[in-house]
This record gives structure tokens, C-alpha cells and sequence, in this order.
């Protein structure tokens, strides 16, 4: 057997003289070259799967972390520029302007990563929040149950939910005024809002997304705003509680309230947001960072002499 590989061996075995022996020495013959055809067949076999995983291996550790590093990394300025001057080049009046959006996408990109940002209202803007909270769960709340399905089926990428609303517009002294009684029960600022049975609380939500430490809350829905519409009294209320009962992470929240110049918006952000935590504001858009609350508290505000004025235009 040694000698099987030389020139010499494999000169012999084709000899036309071993074609004439008998069929048993053809028949050793073929299974020696079978066996040498099979051993050369399984070794190719090995080494061809050998070097395809240690190539894939090489990969996966040269390239992960580059690529999962990238994919973390926050969105680049020119980017977060671009998107804002394109979401703002609109002439709807129902669209946010570049003022109103540079606000949020400020306090978005400077929030930690992963950002967990609430929205009240489906809207213009839905994709381009998604977008600006790269890595972070953004969840969008709509009153319009069949425009919420639509979205989530058309963008299985948008986390989106629809409540019902209670509440009329028409109706927002008398609520007001219902919740200031019930302060130190089931309106109060500090409280678990699943279980609540305050007028103004929205309590059909996921369970989950009462359990969120929400970083960011826009209040941009409901849209309807005539005598019947269910007005954003609840959205204001729900924000200024959610906030005030984080019970971890960063123990302040951001609040921004668009159309700020409405009535109610105006009025409900006064009694539940507070004078002393707006932080700055145009016509269109109020911001207020709330800290989170201890369960023992039952006033929303500290100072109730002050009063939310319209910003010099």
C-alpha cells in the first residue's frame, strides 16, 4: 500500500494486461477506486464546510460589533437637520413648523438611550418621531380605532394604539372642577392610572404602557375640537400623572403640549402641568419637565397664583 500513489503502481493497475484477468480482480479494482472516489468526495466535503464556518466565524467577529455599535449610534446631525427642514417645507396648517420642532427634536436627541417617548394623536409627524427616537420605543395613542389598525398593518414598524374617549369639550369646566374634588382620591397626581376611575384618567391603555418610564410625552391628539370632540383635557391629565409616578429611571419627564394658544390646552395645562415647570414656549407649542412625585402628594401645582399667559408675539 505504500507504494499505491507512485507512478509506477498506477501505471500498472491501467496495463491493458490486468483487463484480461478475471472478473474478481475487475471487481477489486472497482471497489478500490470507489473507495478512493468516496475518500475524496467526504474530504472535499469537509473541507470546503470547514472553511465556509471558520470564514463566517472570522466575519461575525470582525464585523458584529462594528455593525451593532453602528446601529446603536445616534443619528447623525446633517440627518437630524434634513429631516426637520423637510417635515417643516409644508404649507398645511395642520403640519408642525420648523419652531415646533426643533424643541422636541432637541430634548429626543439629547435623551438617553433607549428614550421611551409617548404621543398623543397619529399625525403628520408620526413617521418623522419615529424616526428622530433611533433606538428608543416610540407609542402612539389615536382616539380613531380604524386609523390606528390601518397604520399598524400599512407600518408594522409604528407602535400604535387607540383608546375611547369619554370626555366633550363642552364639558371641560364641569370636569375640571370634578377633578379638583376628587384630588386626594382617584384624580390624584401620584397613582397607578390602570386602576383609576377619574373622569379624566385614560385607563385603557396596554397594562404595559402604564409600566413605562416615560421620557418624553407629546400631546398632539385628539384632533376634534368642536363642542362634542373628546378635546385633549385627558391626553394633559394622563401626561401630567404618568409623569409624576415614574418610579425609575430619570426622575424628570418632558412635556410638550402643541396648540398651546387653545382654550383647553391652555387651561388644562395651567391646572395639571403647571406655571412653574414650563420651561419655555411659543403660540403654537408649550414645554414643561415635571419631576416625579411622592405617592403622599395631592397638589399638581406648588404655586396656584400663577397663571399660563399667552407668550409676546
Amino acid at each position: 500500500m505504500k507504494n499505491v500513489n507512485n507512478s509506477n503502481t498506477r501505471l500498472i493497475l491501467l496495463h491493458p494486461y490486468i483487463q484480461k484477468q478475471g472478473s474478481s480482480n475487475r471487481l477489486w479494482l472497482l471497489a478500490f477506486i470507489s473507495f478512493l472516489t468516496t475518500a475524496f468526495v467526504v474530504t472535499l466535503i469537509y473541507t470546503r464546510e470547514y472553511s465556509t464556518t471558520a470564514v463566517a466565524s472570522a466575519a461575525t467577529t470582525t464585523f458584529s460589533p462594528t455593525t451593532t455599535a453602528y446601529s446603536n449610534a445616534p443619528l447623525p446631525s446633517t440627518v437630524i437637520n434634513t429631516l426637520l427642514h423637510y417635515a417643516s417645507k409644508s404649507n398645511d396648517s395642520f403640519r408642525m413648523s420648523y419652531p415646533e420642532l426643533k424643541p422636541i427634536s432637541d430634548v429626543l436627541r439629547k435623551c438617553s438611550s433607549p428614550c421611551n417617548f409617548l404621543v398623543f394623536g397619529l399625525t403628520h409627524e408620526t413617521f418623522l418621531w419615529k424616526a428622530l427616537n433611533h433606538n428608543g420605543r416610540t407609542v402612539f395613542i389615536d382616539e380613531n380605532r380604524y386609523y390606528a389598525a390601518y397604520v399598524e398593518q400599512k407600518h408594522p414598524e409604528i407602535d400604535a394604539y387607540d383608546v375611547q374617549y369619554t370626555t366633550k369639550m363642552s364639558e371641560m369646566q364641569e370636569l375640571m372642577a370634578s377633578t379638583r374634588e376628587q384630588v386626594r382620591n382617584e384624580c390624584r397626581p401620584v397613582q397607578n392610572l390602570l386602576f383609576s376611575e377619574c373622569k379624566l384618567a385614560i385607563n385603557d391603555l396596554p397594562n404595559h404602557a402604564y409600566e413605562v418610564d416615560w421620557d418624553v410625552i407629546l400631546v398632539d391628539g385628539p384632533r376634534e375640537e368642536w363642542p362634542n370632540g373628546p378635546g385633549r383635557m385627558s391626553a394633559i391629565f394622563t401626561a401630567g400623572v404618568l409623569a409624576r409616578s415614574k418610579k425609575g429611571g430619570n426622575p424628570k419627564t418632558h412635556v410638550f403640549v402643541h396648540d398651546f394658544c387653545g382654550e383647553v390646552e391652555r387651561a388644562y395645562s395651567e391646572e395639571f402641568l403647571c406655571r412653574e415647570n414650563l420651561v419655555e414656549s411659543t403660540e403654537k407649542l408649550g414645554h414643561f419637565v415635571l419631576e416625579r412625585m411622592d405617592p403622599s402628594s395631592f397638589q399638581f401645582c406648588g404655586n396656584r397664583t400663577q397663571r399660563l399667559h399667552h407668550p409676546a408675539h
